[in-house]
């Protein structure tokens, strides 16, 4: 079991989070967030190129950051997101009509297994409550025909970080060490650190093949 001594417990801080980022809180990032992912098409053209999926699922995609230059790169009928914010898949399915964009949670995605080449988070998991954490990993996995990708906060050891005035709403961890350790099936492709110069806010990058 998944442990983080700064996190509430339960039930009680899923649906915390998960109100919070389906409400106005989630609209407010929304709105900041639309202009965001304009540099990252280089990066997700090498992923694609490198790694030659041709399907994916976003968990968490907001409005497209990524999405759109997956779709450029992949076509609409092609890709998927998911997210807990009706407001933000609006936006998205304006952007890119045709996508197919749910709203629904990590722990529980609506899709059938191996449904995509490759499944990733960008900025979510830090977002993920302690006790719902390992489930979304493993809804991630369960998704992914082949590959699996996060790019988050790293740190070496669980750590809170205030935001925005929410207590329990980020954490930064060694995401890529606890993949390895819940799915020893996962073997390590690629790790990288991505900055502002390159359209990411300082995070992690670390690529999964399904073997």
């Amino acid at each position: 079991m998944i442990g983080h001594p700064m996190a509430d417990s339960g039930d009680r801080q899923g649906a915390r989070l998960e109100a919070l980022w389906s409400g106005e809180f989630g609209q407010a990032y929304v709105e900041r967030n639309l202009d965001a992912g304009a540099e990252r098409q280089p990066f997700w053209a090498k992923q694609v190129r490198d790694l030659g999926f041709e399907s994916c699922l976003e968990v968490g995609c907001n409005v497209g950051a990524n999405l759109q230059w997956l779709a450029e790169l992949l076509g609409t009928g092609n890709i998927a997101g998911v997210d807990v914010n009706p407001g933000a898949l609006e936006v998205l399915r304006d952007r890119l009509p045709g996508i197919e964009a749910r709203v629904g949670t990590g722990a529980s995605l609506p899709f059938d297994d191996e449904s995509f080449d490759l499944v990733f988070t960008a900025g979510v998991l830090i977002h993920i409550a302690r006790d719902d954490l390992e489930a979304v990993m493993r809804e991630i996995v369960r998704c992914a025909r082949r590959y699996v990708l996060c790019g988050e906060y790293h740190a070496d050891q669980p750590t809170e970080v205030p935001y925005r005035g929410e207590e329990g709403a980020l954490f930064k961890r060694d995401y890529g060490a606890l993949y390895q350790a819940l799915f020893p099936e996962l073997v390590l492709v690629e790790r990288a650190f991505l900055g502002p110069d390159q359209g990411w806010d300082d995070v992690t990058v670390w690529v999964f093949e399904k073997r």
